[in-house]
């Protein structure tokens, strides 16, 4: 109960914030009422204040503050509103923000414009009652209220495209259309008549109308108003208003089809043809961010006859101006993405491209290097003549100008740089240049340790949430350090065969690996980069992408770079250190990850697990890894697969799962037989002897649980069978395998029931005294504990049992262990049956 000082406090504090709200302070007014509350929630006068602030009257916080902001030009009072906007303005009724939004709109004198606009834009996004009132307002006079709202400010604009396509705030959807089609018409006009619209205010809206496409906007675009938007791709423009125009290129590429394409098309001949600087840097900046919207127009286009070599022409002989340069660098790298125009580059543009490089002194030279790399390979690049040279030419000249670009150069020049770098790497010639430059891959990987710590980009410290380029980077970077640490695919002898055959009906040599690709090169490779703290590098990306999230493609990226690393055992222990099995883990749980892309990151998983002591995964995260690894033997295809590597994710996730099954405190084994059983009983019976060993030496390593051990012990039919394949197992030709079956044996042989079925079988006995007889001490040994077990089984069963191994020759054969066993524990069993069958 509270004291009257607390009392009287609280009221104190519920009369406050009632003057609070009253004059507009929502948010101060809620604090002081909190802590009334808080101090006496039972007073009548702080549940009155209470009541009297969730009441319909202090719907009137909104249209107050918007009042004071609109006629006294009270910068707070704005400020308030936005924060009551974006706490509580979905809750705001119709006349409400119908009555707040006139009065912002109406009040032309508002010094504070910037905070005008966004308080427009804001009650249209959040109140149903301003958007009802711009609706209505369009519907009277749609050129009035549009010119009204447009001219408010950027972000008042874009609501009038957001209004019209809102169903809800319209009486009906022919009237909603109608508008549609008269704000897009509205837009255009005010796009074409503002020079293009420099600054995106209208081209906004008309790219939001465009990806809608409603009331089929697009039918109303003729070929001046495309001509405009697609004169606004134009690279020395900002790239928002870039980004715009290429949002409304793209689709209405999309939905006009021939007529779009044709529009294109024209727009980039005639400019190409009237030859002037403008044009020439206008038509390039088109086909360029056209390029990967729509490849195959595009490349028929620059395909098409005389294009290339009257480019090429046009480059080397007339005297053109940096941007009309710049611009036709960035199409030509656009046109990289099509095979056909690569070869066209490589053989009409290189000269050129040579010059630059030779000569440039800006970006232009990372530019060209990186053109020079999609169509040719650096390794063919020699920067000081327009001739093609050794392979191995050329590598000293262009990796110090990759290196420079990264180092030093702006933040243009590094991006360059990683998009030049991850063409470039796919030599290995390069790939070792890469791993030997310490500084160059240190660079590469550099990245703050947690997000928001300080990193030095280039000349100056910035912080890992404001470097763009940690993510516009991060694709071409993982792309480098997937060509550094990828293994050459393993073939089979009959594989191997084929190619040779191939080569031979050729007339053609076959064509052999680079040795510096060989698995050696590749391994050092990995180390390398894990000394440069790459697997931290991705750890970080991934991190930083968020809330956004990367591409699965990125992500499947890093699922097979860890899976490349994760291939020696040496470095797995490296790999959990720097927390790459959470990595793996965070990739596999994505939601739009590619199947493929999870299998990758689950044998990484299993690689790493082969070789880590269990005790370092902890009991909550062993089933979600188990899981994780348990998918692998899912591929009912494998066996029938033509190479041997196709088993090779079975072989290693049964692996991992016998090392997780090893450490019982951890009840992996639970888990695994939770999610695994029936598939590791069929892996028993499979025809690759190194897949039967790996599920019999799981099997064994989960008889140390009860649940795996009462699948052979608990008596039943299921049981039996099982028990029957274990006893084949331990009779095959691989040691491994018989040692498995026989420690599995040996723990289920200390029951009756198994005792029991092992003497329904015609050999049962007969093949633990085989153990007993191996050539192998550890099936010998794991042969007298079985022995030892059947023998010592109490009732009529261990009386059965004892005859059956008599009547097998059972004493002679643990006398000739006892004789001829060096090890003193194995003696110790062999004597220890000895005495319990002629005990009986």
């Amino acid at each position: 109960m509270a004291t009257k000082v607390q009392e009287d406090r609280a009221v104190q504090l519920a009369l406050q914030a009632l003057k609070l709200v009253e004059i507009g302070k929502a948010e101060d007014g809620a604090l002081a009422l909190r802590e009334a509350v808080s101090l006496a929630p039972a007073n009548s006068q702080v549940k009155a204040a209470f009541a009297s602030i969730q009441s319909d009257d202090t719907n009137e916080v909104l249209l107050k503050l918007c009042e004071r902001f609109s006629k006294d030009n009270n910068v707070e009072a704005g400020k308030e509103a936005l924060s009551y906007l974006a706490s509580r303005g979905h809750g705001v009724p119709r006349e409400i923000g119908e009555q707040s939004i006139d009065l912002v709109v109406r009040q032309t004198s508002i010094e504070d414009a910037g905070l005008r606009d966004s308080l427009v834009a804001n009650l249209l996004q959040h109140c149903f009652g301003a958007r009802i009132y711009l609706a209505e307002r369009l519907r009277g006079s749609v050129t009035t209220a549009f010119k009204e709202i447009f001219e408010i400010g950027d972000n008042s604009a874009n609501g009038i495209a957001s209004v019209v396509l809102d169903p809800a705030a319209w009486l009906s959807e022919a009237t909603r259309k109608k508008n549609i089609e008269d704000v897009f018409q509205l837009l255009m006009a005010k796009f074409m008549e503002s020079g293009h619209d420099h600054n995106g205010r209208a081209l906004k809206g008309i790219a939001k109308l465009l990806v809608s496409d409603a009331g089929k906007v697009h039918l109303l675009m003729d070929e001046e108003s495309f001509d405009a938007i697609l004169s606004s791709l134009d690279n020395r423009l900002p790239a928002e208003i870039r980004s715009q125009a290429t949002l409304g290129t793209a689709k209405y590429l999309e939905i006009s089809k021939e007529r779009g394409h044709d529009q294109l098309t024209k727009f980039i001949t005639m400019r190409v043809t009237r030859h002037t600087d403008d044009d020439l840097v206008a038509a390039f900046s088109a086909a360029a961010s056209v390029f990967p919207l729509v490849p195959t127009i595009a490349s028929t286009l620059f395909l098409s006859e005389g294009f290339v070599p009257s480019l090429a022409s046009t480059l080397e002989t007339e005297t053109k101006s940096r941007e009309v340069e710049q611009a036709a660098l960035e199409m030509l790298n656009a046109a990289c993405i099509d095979s056909g125009c690569r070869e066209a580059i490589a053989k009409h543009c290189l000269r050129w491209l040579h010059l630059i490089l030779r000569t440039g002194q800006d970006s232009r030279q990372g530019e060209a290097a990186v053109i020079v790399a999609k169509v040719k390979g650096v390794g063919t690049l020699d920067v000081r003549s327009s001739k093609i040279e050794d392979p191995n030419r050329g590598v000293t000249d262009v990796l110090p100008l990759f290196e420079k670009l990264l180092l030093k150069g702006s933040d243009t020049d590094r991006q360059t740089s990683v998009e030049g770098l991850a063409f470039a790497s796919t030599d290995p010639t390069i790939k070792e240049a890469i791993v030997k430059n310490k500084e160059l891959l240190k660079r590469l990987t550099s990245i703050p340790a947690e997000t928001g710590s300080k990193v030095t980009v280039g000349p100056k410290s910035n912080t890992a949430s404001e470097d763009p380029l940690v993510l516009t980077t991060a694709f071409g970077t993982l792309s480098i350090l997937d060509n550094l640490t990828r293994f050459l695919p393993g073939i089979s002898e009959e594989q191997k065969r084929l190619s040779q055959l191939k080569a031979y009906s050729n007339a053609s040599t076959e064509a052999k690996p680079n040795p510096l690709d060989d698995d050696f090169h590749v391994s050092l490779r990995g180390v390398r980069v894990l000394e440069a703290k790459g697997v931290p590098y991705m750890i970080n990306v991934e991190k930083l992408s968020k809330p956004k999230g990367l591409l699965p493609t990125s992500l499947a990226l890093i699922a097979r770079i860890l899976f490349s690393l994760s291939k020696e055992a040496p470095n797995r222990g490296k790999l959990v250190q720097q927390g790459a099995v959470s990595l793996l883990k965070q990739i596999y749980d994505t939601a739009n990850m590619e199947e493929q892309g999870r299998r990758t990151a689950a044998h990484a998983l299993a690689r790493i697990l082969i070789s880590v002591d269990p005790a370092l995964v902890t009991k909550d995260f062993a089933g979600s890894i188990v899981a994780k690894v348990v998918t692998l033997l899912d591929d009912a295809n494998a066996e029938d697969s033509d190479g041997p590597r196709d088993l090779l994710p079975k072989f290693e996730a049964l692996l991992a799962l016998t090392n997780l099954a090893s450490n019982p405190s951890l009840r992996a084994g639970e888990q695994i037989v939770k999610y695994a059983s029936d598939k590791v009983e069929d892996l028993l019976l499979s025809n690759n002897p190194l897949i039967q060993r790996g599920a019999t030496e799981l099997v064994c390593n989960l008889m140390a649980f009860p649940i795996g051990l009462e699948k052979f012990a608990d008596g039943s039919k299921a049981a039996d069978r099982r028990l029957h394949i274990l006893l084949a197992l331990a009779d095959v030709e691989d040691d491994a395998t018989r040692r498995a079956a026989g420690g599995a044996l040996a723990m289920a042989t200390e029951f009756p029931d198994v005792v029991k079925s092992i003497l329904g079988r015609e050999r049962g006995i007969k093949i633990l005294l085989g153990l007993c007889g191996d050539n192998d001490l550890g099936c010998v040994h794991r042969g007298v504990v079985c022995v030892t077990n059947v023998a010592g089984t109490e009732g009529e069963i261990g009386i059965k049992a004892c005859e059956a191994v008599k009547a097998q020759n059972g004493a002679e054969v643990l006398k000739g262990v006892v004789m001829g066993a060096q090890d003193l524990n194995v003696k110790g069993c062999a004597v220890d049956a000895l005495k319990l069958l002629n005990g009986r």
